[in-house]
C-alpha cells in the first residue's frame, strides 16, 4: 500500500552520471537527507562503473531504477517525473550535458529529465578542456537558456593531476542552488505552524472504537508544504502510527482527548494552526474492560467531546486559525461560514464528502471562506495544492 506521505513528500530525483565525482554524490544524498529531502538516485549505466547500485539503495533508502525497460507496464519514468520536487544531477557530465541539451531521452535518467516539469540542477564534473570546449559551452548557454540551473564547476585539482575548473563543487552549495531554485521553501521561516490530521477515534471496549473515514492525507500535505518553506512545523495525527516525515514533528495520537492535549500544549507558541483532522463529535460514557458480548452490544451512551478548534482559538493571541468542515448537507458554505464566526475562526476550507467522498484520496474539491466573506474554490485539486494555498493564505494574512 502506498503511504500518504509518499503522495505528498519533497522527493529529489538525484541524478549520476558516469564521472569519477561521482562518489560524491554519496555525501550529497546524505546532506539532502538531513535538510528534509527523500532522495530517489537514478544513475546512468555508466556511472555504476564508479559506484553500484547496491551502495545507492542502501544510502537512499529507495528502490534504484537504472534501466528503461524494467517494469514498463508501470511507465516508471513519468510516474517518477510527477512525484519529483527537484531534479539535480550530479556529477553531469560533457556527454550528459549535451543529451540533455538535445532533448534526448534514451536512458531512464533523461526520460525522467524530458517529462519533468520540476526545477533542473546540473553540476557539472569533467577536465578543464572539456568544460571550456566551445560545443560544452554551447550546450551550457543553452540550457541556461531553457531556465536550467547549471552550477559553475570549482577550481582545484583534478583527477588527471592538471589544475583547473572542472571540480565537483562544495556539497553545501549544491544543496544552496536547490533551495534558492526552489525559492518559495523561505517564506514561512522564523514561523511555527501546528496541523492536526487523521481520524479520531474513541474506545467502546479493547476491540471496537467509534472513527471515522479521514486519512490524514490533507494535514500530511499541510505538513510537508510548511517544512519545505522553512517553518516549525507539529502535526498532531491520530491513528497513523508509521507516519514519520523529515523536517516534521510527528506527535502520535489516537482520541480527541489525546490531540486536545497535544495541540495545547503547542498552540501557545503557534503562528498557524490549520485544523484538518476529523475529531469525533462523541465518545462513549464508558470503556468496557473486555470485549462486550453480541448479545449484549445493544447501545451505547456518549458523551459529548470537546469543540477543540473553538477552545484553543478562545485563547487565540496572535495566531492565524483556519478550520475544516467536512460536510453533507446541501447547503454546506452557510453552515461553513456560521463556523466561522462561532469559533472564532480566520478561514475555513468546506467540502461535500457526501458517499464518502475525498476522505483517502489525493485529490479534493470545497471552497475556502475567508473571515470577510471572499471565497476560493476548489472544483478538482491535489491535497499538496490546496495546502500550498491555504499556507499563502496565512502568510499574506501575517504579513
Amino acid at each position: 500500500m502506498t503511504s500518504p506521505v509518499s503522495n505528498f513528500s519533497r522527493e529529489v530525483v538525484l541524478g549520476v552520471g558516469g564521472g569519477i565525482a561521482a562518489y560524491k554524490s554519496c555525501e550529497l544524498l546524505r546532506r539532502l537527507q538531513d535538510h528534509g529531502y527523500i532522495v530517489s538516485v537514478i544513475p546512468t549505466r555508466s556511472s555504476l562503473n564508479f559506484v553500484g547500485k547496491a551502495t545507492w539503495e542502501a544510502l537512499s533508502g529507495q528502490r534504484v531504477q537504472d534501466d528503461l525497460w524494467n517494469n514498463v507496464h508501470e511507465v516508471p519514468q513519468i510516474a517518477q517525473a510527477k512525484r519529483a520536487t527537484a531534479i539535480i544531477v550530479a556529477p553531469t557530465t560533457a556527454d550528459l550535458l549535451a543529451r540533455i541539451a538535445q532533448g534526448r531521452a534514451d536512458d531512464f535518467l533523461t526520460n525522467v529529465i524530458i517529462a519533468s516539469t520540476a526545477p533542473l540542477i546540473l553540476v557539472p564534473a569533467m577536465h578543464t578542456e572539456m568544460w571550456l570546449n566551445p560545443a560544452t559551452v554551447a550546450n551550457v548557454k543553452v540550457l541556461r537558456s531553457r531556465g536550467v540551473h547549471v552550477i559553475d564547476p570549482a577550481v582545484g585539482h583534478l583527477t588527471s593531476g592538471d589544475t583547473g575548473a572542472g571540480r565537483y563543487p562544495e556539497t553545501e552549495s549544491i544543496i544552496s542552488a536547490l533551495e534558492e531554485t526552489l525559492n518559495h521553501h523561505a517564506d514561512l521561516k522564523g514561523k511555527r505552524v501546528l496541523v492536526s490530521a487523521g481520524g479520531t477515534r474513541e474506545p467502546i471496549d479493547p476491540v471496537r472504537y467509534l472513527g471515522n473515514r479521514s486519512s490524514g492525507k490533507q494535514g500530511i500535505a499541510i505538513a510537508i508544504n510548511a517544512a519545505s518553506r522553512g517553518a516549525n512545523t507539529t502535526l498532531v495525527i491520530a491513528n497513523s502510527p508509521e507516519t514519520k516525515i523529515p523536517g516534521v514533528t510527528c506527535i502520535h495520537v489516537e482520541t480527541a482527548a489525546q490531540m486536545q492535549k497535544a495541540l495545547e500544549a503547542e498552540f501557545d507558541r503557534t503562528d498557524i494552526l490549520l485544523m484538518s483532522a476529523a475529531v469525533a463529535d462523541a465518545r462513549p460514557s464508558t470503556i468496557a474492560a473486555e470485549k462486550i458480548p453480541t448479545e449484549k452490544y445493544s447501545q451505547i451512551e456518549l458523551l459529548e467531546n470537546p469543540d477543540i478548534v473553538a477552545e484553543l482559538s478562545s485563547r487565540k493571541m496572535k495566531q492565524f486559525i483556519i478550520g475544516f468542515a467536512a460536510q453533507t448537507e446541501s447547503d454546506i458554505l452557510s453552515r461553513a461560514s456560521e463556523k466561522i464566526a462561532s469559533k472564532n475562526l480566520d478561514a475555513i476550507y468546506a467540502n461535500d464528502v457526501s458517499g464518502g467522498a475525498i476522505f483517502g484520496e489525493d485529490q479534493t474539491s470545497g471552497t475556502i471562506i475567508l473571515r470577510d466573506g471572499n471565497t476560493i474554490t476548489f472544483p478538482l485539486a491535489s491535497k499538496m495544492t490546496l495546502a500550498e494555498k491555504l499556507l499563502d493564505i496565512a502568510i499574506d494574512k501575517l504579513g
